[in-house]
């Protein structure tokens, strides 16, 4: 009988072993990719300076200051905090002020091999600054996803550019880090996700880049330190988990964590949202977050969600394992709309949400609310406004006019940076800094 057994219980281990193996799916693809070197930020003084914002001063309590300024519908800004400095990145270029507010340094996407819908984040396990920009105006139609990775976390010093061709891309993509990873997600084509180590950016060597079919999702700012790269979709009624992972020989591939209904009441994309004085409405954002977190084993992110006809605000912890609701809430109101969200998560668990808000009677103007981890579950502190907007914007669309990030040096202090309208409509933004106890 104990024999008998023995054999069952192996075969059962096999059988379990082939079935977890089955669900490992490998790249469809790899290719090895040059990059291109920059000594510094402004390659040697050959780059035409963009001298944008600062100004630094105190509003309603939080130090604000001016990021790009030069007048664009859509903007798309940016933002990441590590090494002493604030880094933003918009359509028009990127600047580097100190985290005082003060300008440092800006150049034009030309000294970056040009992109526009940049995406940016402080990796703060390998000390680098990461961003992309999508161009698909180049003559050669390669259109190129060009990965920049400081070889430092001085965004001054030497940069690293991955041009990644992606010829059926139709729209720029999302970004994600690991301790291990830099991963990056797109629309358009059978391929819309590929991921290369971050340790062969930071070097400048050849990097591999592996590509997967389908997309894996939105990547993830993994804080917590571990090797695995994790992607979040939304799928009709679920939550969807996925990681990239090594197996014994080193090679990547994905495995699904966890997929698993949410049951929202208010899951639905948000509707064009009115502002003051025109009947042009403006793009409300995307019920698919922007940036996700990894903090503490959970999945924190934001949304714009169709609340009774307008849109609203929603936040979620995701348990990163079982994909269950830890705690949610939704920033809401019958007269006026909230758009573009992003989230920022700190170690303790605080939370920082950031967001614009626009109505019938107001402008585009730049919003925030936050929660101390002691907090009551579920809840946010009161809406904090940095700015007011001064005209309408002349088209819906707007872009993703949001961005927040931890700051990678204290990994305490949390940053947004939101778009606000001038009195022409054109998109200027600020960035905020929100502080938090040690």
């Amino acid at each position: 009988m104990n024999k008998f057994y023995t054999t069952i219980a192996l075969l059962f281990s096999v059988a379990c072993l082939h079935a977890q193996t089955a669900q490992r799916v490998y790249p469809s693809s790899t290719e090895v990719v040059k990059p291109i070197h920059k000594n510094n930020f402004n390659n040697d003084n050959t780059c035409p300076e963009r001298k944008q914002g600062g100004n630094p001063q105190m509003v309603n309590g939080y130090l604000v200051f001016n990021g790009s300024m030069d007048g664009n519908r859509q903007v798309d800004p940016q933002v990441a905090v590590g090494g002493g400095y604030v880094m933003e990145g918009t359509n028009s270029g990127l600047i580097v002020y100190d985290k005082q507010g003060n300008y440092v340094q800006g150049v034009k996407q030309s000294c970056f091999n040009n992109g526009i819908d940049p995406k940016l984040c402080f990796d703060m396990h390998n000390q680098v600054f990461i961003f992309d920009l999508w161009w698909y105006y180049d003559k050669p139609k390669t259109k190129p996803v060009n990965i920049a990775v400081s070889e430092t976390n001085n965004p001054l010093s030497a940069w690293n550019v991955y041009p990644v061709s992606r010829t059926a891309e139709v729209d720029g993509g999302g970004i994600g880090y690991s301790k291990k990873w830099i991963g990056y997600s797109y629309p358009g084509g059978v391929e819309n996700t590929f991921v290369l180590k971050t340790s062969e950016a930071k070097a400048g060597k050849d990097a591999t880049v592996y590509h997967f079919k389908g997309s894996l999702g939105h990547p993830v700012f993994m804080q917590d330190a571990i090797d695995d790269l994790y992607f979040f979709s939304i799928e009709d009624d679920k939550f969807v988990i996925k990681k990239v992972t090594e197996d014994e020989m080193g090679v990547p591939y994905v495995v699904e964590v966890s997929s698993k209904p949410h049951q929202l009441q208010y899951i639905d994309y948000p509707p064009p949202s009115s502002q003051f004085g025109t009947t042009q409405k403006v793009s409300s954002g995307d019920r698919n977050p922007k940036n996700l977190v990894f903090q503490s084993g959970h999945i924190w992110f934001s949304q714009a969600v169709n609340c009774e006809g307008r849109s609203a605000v929603q936040w979620h912890q995701i348990n990163a394992k079982t994909g269950a609701i830890v705690q949610t809430g939704i920033i809401r109101s019958d007269t006026t709309n909230y758009i573009q969200t992003t989230i920022a998560v700190n170690k303790r668990k605080d939370v920082l949400i950031g967001f614009q808000e626009v109505s019938e009677n107001s402008f585009i103007s730049p919003r925030f609310v936050y929660r101390n981890a002691k907090d009551p579950k579920n809840t946010v502190q009161p809406m904090v406004s940095v700015g007011q907007g001064k005209g309408a914007t002349d088209g819906q669309s707007w872009g993703d006019y949001s961005g927040s990030i931890i700051d990678g040096d204290n990994l305490t202090d949390l940053w947004t940076i939101q778009s606000i309208t001038n009195d022409k409509g054109k998109g200027e933004t600020v960035i905020v800094k929100v502080p938090f106890k040690k």
